[in-house]
């Protein structure tokens, strides 16, 4: 069984840095794209940070020049750098991940991490 499990969030200042974590566990083989999302009281779910197989990013445009997104295939894990924070950034963060392992390739979430950006 794959689970994705996210780490990194909390409460920071606006002008802040976090770093979030996504680890991957299971019998895991590949691991595709993956990205993260974020989901703000009373908004749809967003895409914010993506990152394909071969490395390739693209970020919403809110978050551009911001926040980075990066991998390490070695440990099956995905990261998120947040820096400049805004309280508009204040949201549940989700990391998201095509995953082949023994069972076949599926799609999936982790259980999220909240991050609050306040004064």
């Amino acid at each position: 069984q794959v689970q994705l499990v996210e780490s990194g969030g909390g409460v920071v200042r606006p002008g802040g840095s976090l770093r979030l974590s996504c680890v991957a566990s299971g019998s895991i083989l590949t691991i595709y794209d993956s990205g993260w999302y974020r989901q703000a009281p009373g908004k749809q779910r967003e895409k914010v940070a993506f990152i394909t197989a071969g490395g390739s990013t693209n970020y919403a445009d809110s978050v551009k020049g911001r926040f980075t997104i990066s991998r390490d295939n070695a440990k099956n894990a995905l990261y998120l750098q947040m820096n400049s924070l805004k309280p508009e950034d204040t949201a549940v963060y989700y990391c998201n991940a095509d995953v082949h392992s023994i069972s076949g390739t599926f799609n999936y979430w982790g259980q999220g991490t909240q991050v609050t950006v306040s004064s």
